[in-house]
């Protein structure tokens, strides 16, 4: 089972704020998922977002692959960082 690390889509029309989720890379965007490891509200000057580092490392270490775009959010805040010292250590 191909793991992936995703934003899935809430809120209303125009209004959008998603939820950082792990999921099976075969389910819908919007869909089943296997756990939620935070949000991002792009919406909020300046964005808003809030990430259990934790549980975002121990998944990558696991395996899951983030997306494009979780991948520049977990660039931009120092997860990817963290874990390439824990892969190192």
């Amino acid at each position: 089972m191909a793991v992936k690390i995703r934003l899935k889509r809430m809120g209303a029309k125009k209004r959008p704020f998603y939820r950082l989720v792990v999921a099976d890379s075969r389910s819908p965007r919007d869909g089943r998922f296997i756990e939620e490891i935070g949000f991002y509200n792009p919406i909020a000057d300046p964005a808003e977002v809030k990430i259990n580092d934790e549980k975002a490392i121990q998944w990558l270490k696991n395996g899951a692959q983030p997306t494009d775009t979780v991948k520049d959010i977990f660039r931009k805040y120092g997860i990817l960082e963290k874990f390439e010292e824990a892969k190192k250590a």
